[in-house]
């Protein structure tokens, strides 16, 4: 159960009431704060929306996060929308298997891909300049910067589900028992 009341449109101020455009449990946790939740959505949205950073790189980036950090509202919405934009079953395998070092088959810059958002996230917080210069070869510079806003953003949204202990909704809880997170 959420640490702060999930809030509806109702309870909000009309010029606020856009911030549940999308009615997930986050932002009715976040609502709470209408500021906070207008500027979180809004790099929210520059990376949905607006990055050129191709979509199913940028979801496999999000995965990995959610899959490391052992985030089940990260993983299971990151799923949903990962298959609208591209991602196949095929690629959340190869992503698992890439978490515990075995061989996926996945095109190097995807691996990269997946392995910056693990080093992003691990202890080092940064990429090492071996992944970086396999990005390097492959995206230009507004590519890499918007990737590492999306991994390091992840990594925020990631911090505050577990703080706020936002709840999975049950239209989602089939993604995760479907692709079950790794114990702690």
């Amino acid at each position: 159960m959420a640490r702060v009341p999930y809030r509806e449109k109702t309870d909000l101020k009309p010029d606020d009431r856009d911030l549940l455009a999308r009615p997930i449990t986050l932002f009715k946790a976040l609502v709470n704060s209408p500021g906070g939740a207008r500027a979180f959505s809004g790099l929210g949205g520059y990376i949905r929306y607006g990055s050129k950073l191709d979509p199913r790189l940028r979801e496999l980036a999000i995965l990995q996060v959610g899959y490391a950090t052992r985030a089940p509202y990260e993983w299971s919405h990151h799923i949903k929308l990962g298959y609208e934009f591209g991602v196949t079953d095929a690629d959340i395998a190869a992503l698992i298997a890439e978490s515990a070092g075995q061989p996926s088959g996945l095109p190097e810059l995807d691996r990269a891909v997946l392995r910056a958002a693990r080093e992003m996230t691990g202890p080092a917080l940064a990429i090492s300049d071996e992944t970086f210069a396999v990005l390097r070869a492959a995206l230009d510079h507004e590519r890499i910067v918007d990737l590492t806003l999306t991994i390091g953003f992840y990594n925020a949204v990631v911090r505050v589900l577990g703080t706020l202990q936002i709840d999975v909704e049950p239209d989602y809880q089939a993604y995760l028992d479907r692709y079950p997170l790794p114990a702690a």
